[in-house]
């Protein structure tokens, strides 16, 4: 044990997390399509391994930077390899955060998945495009609803503030994925805006 947590007890997660490099976090990485979404999730790291489960939650619920930083660094080596993002220019990519409600992110003071989004263009060079989705309406935590309810509670969560670039390619990011009932409203926004090329991806499930 550390001196200093004596004096500041960490989290539980903090403590799973704070030794964890960037390279021992990468090897996690384990990309699979998740099919509940039109067009499929890529999903890169699996939650049920304490490890990303503590990032996660380190990241929503505390703004952890540590963890930012590996859930970001996960996302850019993945999009550095990715088929589908080969042959696409980076001036045409652009990184889009699903969005929080205003009360929650008041509340909260920040974007978890903006925050990882944000690390990821910088270190493509991509452009990170936060002001084309909305979220309409404040919805309830999908964390206790069942499948059903999670898609009636995410219908018409979402819409575009303006026309999408169909000749733009977007990366939709969430951080995890249970059911797709989050990604999927948010991706029916963007193909409602007139988005064409759209790749769904979860940090996590």
């Amino acid at each position: 044990m550390r001196f200093l947590d004596f004096l500041f007890p960490p989290r539980d997660d903090e403590k799973i997390l704070r030794d964890i490099s960037v390279e021992t976090f990468l090897s996690l990485i384990t990309p699979q399509l998740e099919p509940k979404t039109r067009p499929a999730t890529v999903i890169l790291l699996p939650f049920h391994d304490t490890r990303v489960r503590s990032a996660i939650h380190e990241a929503k619920y505390h703004g952890s930077s540590h963890a930012f930083t590996l859930l970001g660094a996960s996302l850019v080596e993945y999009l550095r390899e990715a088929d589908d993002l080969a042959r696409v220019t980076s001036s045409r990519i652009r990184l889009v955060p699903v969005p929080l409600g205003d009360e929650r992110r008041s509340k909260r003071g920040f974007n978890q998945v903006e925050e990882m989004a944000t690390i990821a263009a910088r270190e493509l060079g991509v452009a990170v495009d936060t002001q084309l989705l909305r979220r309409s309406r404040e919805t309830t935590s999908q964390v206790s609803l069942a499948r059903e309810k999670r898609k009636a509670n995410m219908r018409g969560a979402f819409t575009a503030l303006r026309p999408a670039d169909p000749s733009l390619t977007y990366v939709l990011i969430d951080d995890v994925i249970t059911t797709g009932a989050t990604l999927q409203a948010a991706t029916r926004a963007l193909q409602e805006a007139g988005a064409i090329h759209i790749i769904p991806i979860a940090l996590a499930h």
